[in-house]
């Protein structure tokens, strides 16, 4: 999917070279978002693994590696996982941070297996966005191309074999 101003949703997909348990497995952990994102922004995360829709962990940022908004520095925000919670298939969450009001956009992932490995497809939704920030014209944060790239640092990470706990 490319990117047009009307577009309120990016999407895209690869295929990995491993079971959904191995994907998962990193998309579940706090400490895999800050090892597979590519934005730069994640630093660090606290909070346990998570299992269910609602369970929540900190990841604490660092907006200056967009350059976009240099006065935010660092920052936590609380993720918390969607009710549509699937193990080895999918995982979605909202983020709260001091932002208000809460921006209200959404990423994922679903996991498809396929012969050869996973087809993996991240998503990133902003159709629901407070009014507030839909006015100040900043969405997407951030492109297809960054969401490809934490795609390609999610295979590598599970084709190095994240450590499973």
């Amino acid at each position: 999917m490319s990117e047009t101003p009307d577009e309120t949703r990016i999407e895209t997909s690869r295929l990995i070279a491993a079971p959904a348990a191995d994907v998962f497995a990193v998309l579940c952990d706090p400490q895999g978002h800050v090892a597979i994102d590519s934005s730069g922004m994640l630093q660090d995360a606290t909070g346990d693994r998570v299992a269910a829709a609602g369970d929540t962990f900190v990841v604490h940022m660092d907006r200056e590696a967009l350059n976009d908004i240099p006065e935010m520095g660092r920052y936590d925000v609380v993720v918390t996982i969607g009710d549509d919670f699937e193990p080895d298939r999918h995982v979605s969450w909202s983020i709260l941070g001091t932002a208000r009001p809460p921006i209200g956009h959404v990423f994922g992932y679903h996991l498809e297996p396929v012969d050869g490995g996973t087809l993996v497809t991240t998503y990133y939704d902003w159709s629901d966005i407070h009014p507030d920030w839909e006015a100040m014209g900043i969405f997407p944060v951030l492109s297809e191309n960054a969401l490809r790239a934490t795609l390609g640092i999610l295979d590598r990470t599970v084709r190095r074999g994240y450590p499973r706990t």
